[in-house]
């Protein structure tokens, strides 16, 4: 018999300039954190997140990030908490900090708090993570029991990350709607394993007019490092909105096929999570047979804000043929959610596609 699920995390707070408080919202959930940073956001916000929590009186461990949300990481972690006994993890910084974090978090059956520093991904929210090989390549998707027991967001932080991530957060979240559309309509089931809430669908697309409404004038006040109310509208759509959506509307072919885009070599790493993800939407909706004025439009506001829109943007313009396959070989994985769009479609489908979107781009003036 189908169900619906609705998840989210226990609490979200977003300000300006509120990390700090940070210390002070720990409190309700450990005495010793063990804090987790890469290295390069640590030397922004380091200072100021141990101010906090001396302040407040909470003990904490400090660990870098090595950079890859890998099975390994996650596993070296959890054993320097354990040997710091602390009782509670916080993830400082991006996606796959914040992805590593939270399954340590589920190793150690610990209570985590999530401070996101880029407003990039939907990772915060929920209650998964995408694993990694070591190498950077898509393994699986790692599912919990809970979501984070707190998301703790400082807008002044977030818009002074590269502008070039807060367009990708954009980007991401401008997958959520359309996905969680797939899901719906092909009566898949979501993230949490039910079938998308009404709650969960009005979120998306919350998210969707969020993002396309305020997305363009935030972008250009984020790169003067301004906070304004649509640049507070676009970090609550890229974290809360599209966290909330993606995992209770369900993830479709966007993010398949930015994950298939790992079975290839090359620059295309160099690429972020939203603008693999951005091609991966484009891909989605050729697939769909989406109106053209409708896929015309979604590439307009992509290059409004720097995100690729043709397979040279992607360093992809020498891609074999061969490669393509590859891409939409991994994207159809049992592992993946390509399913969720379309459970009949080949490899060839999908590389005839990602092909499609190079041409309708290139055409569009």
């Amino acid at each position: 018999m189908s169900k619906t699920i609705f998840s989210s995390p226990g609490k979200y707070i977003q300000g300006f300039g509120i990390l700090s408080e940070l210390g002070e919202h720990l409190k309700a959930f450990g005495s010793n954190a063990l804090l987790v940073a890469d290295d390069i956001v640590w030397g922004i916000v380091g200072d100021s997140c141990v101010t906090a929590l001396e302040t407040a009186g909470v003990s904490y461990t400090y660990n870098a990030f090595s950079g890859e949300a890998s099975t390994k990481e996650i596993a070296r972690i959890a054993a320097i908490a354990k040997e710091n006994g602390t009782n509670l993890v916080v993830g400082i910084g991006g996606g796959k900090t914040l992805d590593t974090v939270k399954a340590v978090a589920d190793d150690l059956k610990q209570p985590v708090v999530i401070v996101p520093t880029v407003a990039s991904t939907d990772a915060p929210c929920s209650a998964l993570s995408v694993i990694y090989s070591e190498d950077g390549v898509f393994e699986s998707y790692r599912f919990y029991n809970k979501n984070p027991d707190l998301v703790f967001v400082d807008s002044q932080v977030c818009v002074k990350a590269p502008l070039r991530l807060f367009a990708s957060g954009i980007a991401d979240g401008l997958a959520t709607y359309a996905e969680a559309l797939a899901v719906q309509r092909t009566n898949s089931n979501s993230m949490v394993g039910g079938r998308p809430s009404i709650a969960g669908m009005a979120i998306a697309r919350a998210c969707e007019e969020t993002l396309l409404t305020h997305g363009v004038a935030a972008y250009e006040a984020v790169s003067k490092q301004l906070v304004t109310p649509a640049v507070e509208a676009v970090i609550e759509a890229n974290t809360l909105l599209s966290g909330l959506g993606f995992e209770n509307g369900g993830l479709a072919g966007a993010h398949a096929i930015h994950n298939g885009f790992t079975a290839v070599h090359g620059d295309i790493h160099k690429m972020t999570h939203g603008e693999k993800v951005a091609y991966g939407t484009l891909t989605q909706m050729v697939l769909e047979n989406r109106p053209l004025a409708e896929i015309e439009k979604y590439i307009r506001f992509y290059r409004a804000i720097g995100m690729p829109t043709t397979l040279k943007d992607l360093h992809l313009e020498e891609a074999s043929y061969e490669e393509l396959l590859k891409i939409g070989e991994l994207a159809g994985s049992s592992e993946d959610t390509l399913q969720n769009l379309n459970d009949t479609l080949t490899p060839d489908e999908v590389a005839q596609a990602i092909l499609a979107v190079d041409r309708l781009s290139n055409a569009l003036k």
